[in-house]
């Protein structure tokens, strides 16, 4: 049996170790150390313990290393304007669903993912959206997830 908890501010470091596991995973090199996994640990840190939080993050344990995650699946809730499909205009994003690469295929992303859904049924948000990867992509497609109409576009703003 897989025991599933919600992330608290506590697991950050942690969560953002994950994100390295799968940003490195999707780009063939780990990235770099530096500014952004502070900034990414005080986001988590910031939002995870708040009572109306809009962040959750779902985690997995590692069995036999006490404070060292096995998995995890990350996401947030934004309000937009409603409209005919979407009349209360809340939409969730999925990201960072990730299982360190010593634990996978055990099921843990799943139940990850599944606890972070049941998130969002709790909260009434019927619209989830994410990015997949080509590993990824057949667990989202077996829990309902679908293509959607229309191109992504992305503008990448120069730093002031």
């Amino acid at each position: 049996m897989i025991t599933v908890r919600r992330a608290g501010g506590a697991d950050a470091a942690e969560i953002v170790r994950l994100r390295g596991v799968m940003l490195a995973s999707m780009s063939g090199t780990a990235p770099s150390p530096g500014p952004w996994q502070e900034a990414a640990r005080q986001v988590l840190r910031d939002h995870l313990d708040a009572a109306d939080a809009t962040m959750a993050v779902f985690v997995v344990d590692a069995p036999e290393r006490p404070g060292v995650l096995a998995a995890c699946a990350t996401g947030t809730v934004e309000q937009r304007l409603g409209g005919p499909a979407n009349p209360d205009g809340r939409v969730g994003y999925v990201f960072n669903v990730v299982t360190d690469p010593g634990h996978r295929r055990r099921g843990y992303s799943r139940a990850c993912l599944t606890a972070l859904l049941d998130w969002y049924r709790d909260r009434g948000v019927r619209k989830i959206d994410l990015r997949a990867s080509a590993e990824g992509e057949p667990l989202y497609r077996s829990l309902g997830f679908a293509d959607v109409s229309g191109p992504t576009l992305r503008l990448s703003l120069p730093p002031s």
